[in-house]
């Protein structure tokens, strides 16, 4: 992956614990990083282990904010954009007729609206360079469905359709657009599901065991370097084998 050393990249929901590991992984190949999130207290825990990426404190919630977002983050990088990676999110669970139209519209804007416009204003500045990679993080409940998530699953499933129809709309600009799928990966998300829980759902994955933060962070530096450059309008799923595409 040598030639991520030449690259310019956001990661936004970096302080999660598969943000964390592909700020980590990038890092390593020499990337130039712009880390994201809304808890700057482990932006900074970041900042201060790896001294080559810029931190910015940033929710993406604030649909009004997200072209200045891009706007700075790539004035931070340098000005030139080469990658942006849209991994922050948020669930908000409920069964159907229990859930709420604001807990609905809550992860719809956050995922899935505000995931289209990071996507819009990147693709902006990518056109100035002819060349560009968004890999927008979705989910394998999307493929599957889930109980309690149907807006999660919406907004994720969401995300993929839309990346197919932004891979087809710029291809032709050397601008590449695909998804990455986890599985049930070991973070502080998954921690919170109960014990009983967690393990039927370990009995469904054929490497019977959760992922880890580094399997998904492998996959981004694949999306990310020249070695995908053929590769658009797809999904990668990384989840043990539970769905196999």
């Amino acid at each position: 992956m040598n030639d991520l050393k030449t690259k310019n990249i956001i990661v936004t929901g970096a302080s999660g614990g598969i943000g964390n590991s592909i700020v980590k992984r990038l890092n390593d190949c020499g990337a130039k990083i712009l880390a994201s999130g809304t808890k700057i207290d482990k932006l900074n825990q970041l900042k201060s282990k790896f001294n080559n990426i810029k931190i910015l404190d940033f929710d993406i919630s604030d649909e009004e904010k997200i072209e200045e977002f891009i706007e700075i983050a790539t004035n931070e990088l340098g000005g030139n954009l080469d990658c942006i990676i849209n991994n922050a999110g948020i669930t908000s669970d409920n069964l159907a007729i229990r859930m709420s139209l604001e807990e609905w519209k809550k992860v719809i804007n956050i995922n899935l609206t505000s995931t289209f416009l990071l996507s819009k204003f990147a693709i902006k500045k990518m056109l100035k360079n002819k060349s560009g990679k968004i890999i927008n993080i979705t989910s394998v409940v999307s493929h599957t469905g889930n109980l309690g998530q149907s807006n999660y699953t919406a907004s994720k499933a969401g995300i993929i359709a839309m990346s197919k129809s932004l891979a087809l709309e710029y291809a032709k600009k050397n601008i590449n657009i695909n998804c990455i799928s986890p599985g049930f990966i070991k973070t502080a998300m998954t921690d919170k599901i109960d014990e009983k829980y967690k393990q039927t759902i370990i009995s469904k994955i054929p490497s019977s065991r959760l992922g880890e933060p580094d399997d998904i962070a492998n996959a981004v530096l694949f999306l990310a370097s020249n070695q995908s450059n053929y590769i658009n309008g797809e999904t990668l799923h990384v989840n043990g084998g539970m769905y196999m595409a």
